[in-house]
């Protein structure tokens, strides 16, 4: 099969196009022939040698796909040969054939393409787990998200709107503010211009922050947090780092949290697949919620999709066709 694997730590042009073994589905995997793939931030950290896979896993990058199950290792009772699906994967998505966990599989929604559906499974388990599984996000509270034109950006948007909440966001520019305010943002601020944190918390605060900045953003998020906010961290662009008024956490009696899902273990990812196909799947069936997508790139070209997102230019998900 061909695939994509990282010759060496560095820069984009570390990808190489190659051929190696059809791996094969052991006990509770499966083997998916892969349509697409979704090119996600942790890729590029992983092909720079930051973000190393979990024991065991492949070694080449890729965290989601869709396509059809070409086999089931024996333990597989729920899916059989031919069954389309997207997939959360460890790692191996940059492939034409990839393994998944069984549990980490999710039924093609109805409506959505399999290009489509190759963007959904790391964002949305993203989301899910962070902001409604254990942020708490309910109708009625104020959300806000960093990095609004992300693929994390996109769907933690639509998916808080879609579930009843306030959405502020913030982006790089006036363009990328406009496309969040037409993804239905209530509010939109350029991170670099605008004192963001004041001005949300003059227009009521924020109840749940997903950071992806880190950095300086923390004690700004906090800020604009009302008493018993939820500040959950999962990505640190603007650094690993942080000071923050430990007094502030106390009098506003706030909540910081934080995860990454590669490291999460099977069961867990099984959990979170449920959960969405039971609360999510519907949403998308009937269009509250729709993928994104900016650019395709066919798989020998991942070299120039990384380019392009390390560009920042992308609004929603960036996929390699296969």
């Amino acid at each position: 099969m061909r695939v994509i694997e990282i010759s060496n730590p560095g820069g984009p042009d570390v990808l190489k196009l190659t051929e190696r073994a059809i791996p094969t589905a052991t006990k509770d995997e499966v083997l998916i022939k892969v349509t697409a793939a979704g090119v996600n931030r942790p890729d590029i950290l992983q092909r720079m040698g930051l973000y190393p896979p979990p024991p065991g896993a492949s070694d080449l990058p890729g965290l989601e796909v869709s396509g059809e199950i070409a086999a089931c290792g024996d333990e597989v009772t729920d899916l059989a040969v031919g069954d389309r699906v997207c997939a959360l994967l460890p790692a191996g998505g940059y492939a034409e054939y990839a393994i998944a966990d069984a549990g980490s599989c999710l039924p093609i929604p109805s409506g959505i393409t399999m290009t489509e559906a190759a963007t959904l499974p790391e964002t949305f388990f993203t989301v899910y787990a962070n902001v409604i599984d254990d942020a708490q996000l309910k109708a009625g509270e104020t959300f806000l998200v960093h990095g609004a034109t992300s693929g994390i950006g996109v769907c933690a948007i639509m998916m808080a709107k879609a579930i009843g909440a306030r959405v502020i966001a913030t982006a790089s520019s006036r363009h990328k503010c406009d496309a969040a305010s037409n993804l239905g943002a209530d509010m939109v601020f350029r991170y670099d211009e605008d004192s963001w944190e004041r001005e949300i918390q003059s227009s009521g605060g924020a109840d749940v922050v997903l950071d992806m900045a880190g950095g300086d953003f923390v004690a700004r998020n906090l800020e604009a947090l009302n008493p018993g906010g939820r500040h959950v961290s999962i990505a640190m662009l603007r650094g690993a780092e942080a000071s923050v008024n430990i007094f502030m956490i106390m009098r506003k009696r706030l909540r910081l949290t934080g995860s990454t899902m590669k490291a999460r273990d099977p069961q867990e990812k099984a959990r979170l697949a449920m959960a969405l196909r039971t609360e999510i799947w519907p949403l998308l069936e009937n269009r509250k919620i729709k993928p994104v997508i900016d650019r395709e790139f066919a798989l020998e070209k991942a070299v120039d999709a990384h380019k392009y997102m390390e560009s920042g230019q992308h609004i929603g998900k960036i996929v390699l066709k296969v």
